[in-house]
């Protein structure tokens, strides 16, 4: 499996269209992993911390989702 994109490869998306569905498609077929911080506050003082955590992988017969409880 390929890493990030060479610099050819990157010339040659660099001027087309891709549509959403199949960048989303692309990119759940190996699975992603999302993090994100968020901190709301007022004259420097935090007030609210929010911390993201996501992994989303896709699933197939070789790895089935975990029973839920």
């Amino acid at each position: 499996m390929r890493g990030a994109l060479d610099e050819e490869d990157a010339r040659a998306l660099a001027g087309r269209e891709v549509a959403l569905i199949d960048l989303l498609d692309r990119l759940l077929q190996g699975g992603v992993v999302l993090t994100g911080d968020l901190v709301l506050s007022i004259a420097d003082v935090d007030l609210v911390r929010i911390d993201l955590r996501a992994v989303i992988a896709p699933v197939d017969a070789e790895h089935p989702a975990p029973a839920l409880p």
